[in-house]
């Protein structure tokens, strides 16, 4: 059996927790991505989320900085670009698949 590494322990202030909270609650971001970005569990972003919705932890009318939000934006674009050129990627190897069983076919059958 592996044996695990230790525990990470760590004691995260209220303004990261909520800065945390904002990102996770943005149109389109996921809460896996959001912790794996600040290196926690995403189930201690859940928590956090719970503890915003009861009022534990009190997140503040305050914004999230302009360059966060323009990378997070341009991550999201080049997200949807990337999935894009996969599909577009597997497409083509389709594409080559057919294209050579054709050729091998008539190369066969003109002998």
């Amino acid at each position: 059996m592996a044996k695990a590494g230790p525990r990470k322990i760590a004691k995260y202030g209220e303004k990261f927790k909520a800065t945390a909270v904002k990102l996770s609650s943005l149109p389109g971001v996921l809460i896996q991505d959001v912790a794996s970005a600040l290196d926690i569990h995403p189930f201690m972003l859940s928590l956090w989320r719970k503890q915003v919705r009861e009022g534990v932890i009190v997140a503040r009318a305050s914004k999230l900085d302009v360059e966060t939000t323009a990378e997070l934006r341009r991550l999201k674009e080049l997200e949807r670009r990337y999935k894009v050129l996969k599909e577009e990627h597997e497409l083509l190897k389709k594409a080559i698949r057919f294209a050579s069983g054709r050729k091998r076919k008539s190369s066969s059958s003109s002998k």
